[in-house]
């Protein structure tokens, strides 16, 4: 049973890994567990039994800690304060398809609802990836 608990816990790793959801690596340690449990007995059903107790448990009781202190790092960055500001269009944004804005000394992908002509001056309306949805400021 060795062996089979150490496939389940690389391949729950692997996952883990890929997805990055805080959902799997709870499963990966109540399978160390089952791993190290498999040199006190044989009997697969208690095994699986602490695996599944054990993952459950762990994912109920900390997984909400770990996000939120893993959302308390991540609103540590600056990003959303361009949020609101005034930038200005370098390269012209039509309706779907992508332009350029200048924000903070920045250079960003930007989109709008309508057409926006270079040299005009737009709000920032939010950040959507690495994109900035726009619209123009009527001076």
């Amino acid at each position: 049973m060795f062996y089979v608990w150490l496939g389940i816990i690389i391949l729950l790793t692997m996952v883990e890994l890929l997805t990055i959801n805080l959902t799997t690596i709870w499963f990966v340690i109540s399978g160390i567990v089952a791993l190290l449990l498999s040199f006190v007995t044989d009997n697969f059903l208690i095994q699986f039994g602490v695996f599944v107790i054990l993952g459950v448990i762990l994912l109920i009781t900390t997984r909400p800690f770990f996000e939120k202190f893993l959302q308390v790092r991540s609103e540590k960055t600056n990003i959303d304060r361009i949020i609101g500001m005034r930038g200005e269009v370098t390269e012209e944004i039509k309706k779907n398809k992508m332009g350029e804005v200048k924000v903070d000394g920045k250079k960003w992908t930007a989109y709008a609802s309508h057409k926006i002509k270079v040299g005009s001056t737009v709000e920032i309306l939010k950040i959507d990836g690495v994109k900035l949805e726009v619209k123009e400021c009527e001076e």
